[in-house]
């Protein structure tokens, strides 16, 4: 499991300080009118050293501070809470012990809140790190699960016919690419056959090498990088995490549906899910959001996202959606652990998103529990911390009749 986390860890935090570090945003991504929920506006925060938006090497004080404030940092869409708020009424609280052990493992690892729902309701929560219930946090690759979710919407909208559809007829920079024959589907899995490495602590990797691509490109510098990838293997036979593909992804998205992820999100999973605090997405040299990255939310709403998944996505996504996007469609051998659309799946049924540095939402369906955490952890891949806090959601299921 800490192998995947790695992973995941180099991925997110390339995409994020390809963004970071590239040119000002060229253009503001096209507004829908949304009366009377109020429009999702661009924030463009004052102009920065380069040296200073490498979050990487921010201290853990820098971190602890600006995970909760990114928009002061980077430019991105701030979409406001809707009219209406999904209530978290107060459930049945954990036993003491177990909250005692939440509460520990909470400040010896640097995690700034988390909250249980059990069957909707709210049988814990706890702050940390000078967190409050009305700060936001940024997750990292928790977004990737948000872009999966607006996949489905885009589907249940029919601006994606079929994610059996070439990736080319929504992206058709990737023509004459290794992408031609890829499907949606395989896009979403990470099993295109394209050749990837991921190795963050390479300088020479594709990963590494995204921030190059948005300086000399800006705009194109998504389709620009991936288009230049070779094939490795035939298209569905092999996966491999790749940030580039979730940028690609969420491009497709953008395109499919004309207008930024953001302002998509803001019907489909902002009023739909009764978020609390609204929501802020970073946006790239095009404009558009960061489909890999970087939005920023309430703990509370994180919880919020895990309900809606858990209660089906409503009439956002197509009926079953969710219970194919959380399954393992591709297994990682006998550890129990796997892959389905943007999320990951663990043993006993559950599957959750994560992100580098200690954001989290797992889901145990079959006891409607939703485990939400957002944090600093010391490291971005987290080494032991997230066995620990899966194993802790684990033993709040076990609690649960």
């Amino acid at each position: 499991m800490r192998g995947i986390g790695t992973l995941a860890a180099g991925a997110a935090l390339a995409a994020l300080l390809a963004a970071a570090s590239g040119p000002a945003v060229a253009q503001e991504a096209p507004h829908v009118r949304l009366a009377p929920m109020g429009e999702v506006t661009l924030t463009q925060p004052p102009a920065r050293d380069q040296t200073e938006l490498q979050v990487l090497f921010w201290s853990d004080e820098q971190r602890s501070q600006r995970f909760r404030a990114m928009e002061q940092w980077f430019a991105g869409h701030e979409v406001p809470p809707p009219p209406s708020t999904r209530p978290l009424e107060k459930g049945t609280p954990l036993n003491p012990a177990l909250q005692a052990e939440i509460t520990a493992l909470m400040k010896a690892t640097g995690t700034a809140g988390v909250m249980v729902l059990v069957d909707g309701k709210v049988a814990f929560e706890h702050y940390g790190l000078g967190m409050g219930p009305k700060d936001r946090w940024t997750s990292f690759s928790v977004a990737k699960s948000f872009t999966s979710t607006l996949l489905g919407a885009a589907v249940k909208d029919g601006k994606i016919a079929s994610l059996d559809d070439p990736v080319t007829n929504y992206i058709p920079g990737l023509a004459g690419s290794a992408y031609d024959g890829v499907t949606v589907k395989q896009l979403a899995t990470m099993t295109s056959g394209v050749k990837w490495n991921e190795d963050y602590t390479d300088p020479n990797s594709d990963v590494a090498q995204m921030n190059r691509f948005v300086v000399d490109y800006g705009p194109e510098a998504i389709v620009a990088q991936m288009k230049a990838l070779p094939r490795e293997a035939e298209p569905g036979t092999k996966w491999v995490y790749k940030t580039g593909e979730t940028n690609l992804l969420g491009l497709l998205v953008e395109n499919a549906v004309g207008m930024s992820l953001a302002e998509y999100a803001q019907h489909h999973i902002v009023a739909a899910a009764g978020f609390e605090g609204g929501l802020f997405w970073m946006v790239d040299p095009r404009g558009g959001n960061i489909g890999g990255c970087c939005l920023s939310i309430r703990l509370s709403d994180y919880a919020r996202m895990g309900q809606f998944v858990l209660e089906g996505g409503g009439a956002e996504v197509p009926p079953d959606w969710f219970a194919e996007a959380t399954d393992s469609l591709v297994d990682f051998g006998e550890s129990g652990f796997g892959y389905g659309y943007q999320w990951w799946t663990y043993p006993q049924g559950a599957y959750g998103a994560q992100g580098i540095f200690g954001q989290g939402i797992t889901i145990f369906p079959e006891k409607k529990i939703v485990f939400a955490y957002v944090g600093n952890w010391a490291k971005a891949s987290g080494g032991p911390e997230r066995e620990q806090f899966l194993e802790l959601a684990r033993k709040v299921a076990a609690q649960v009749e």
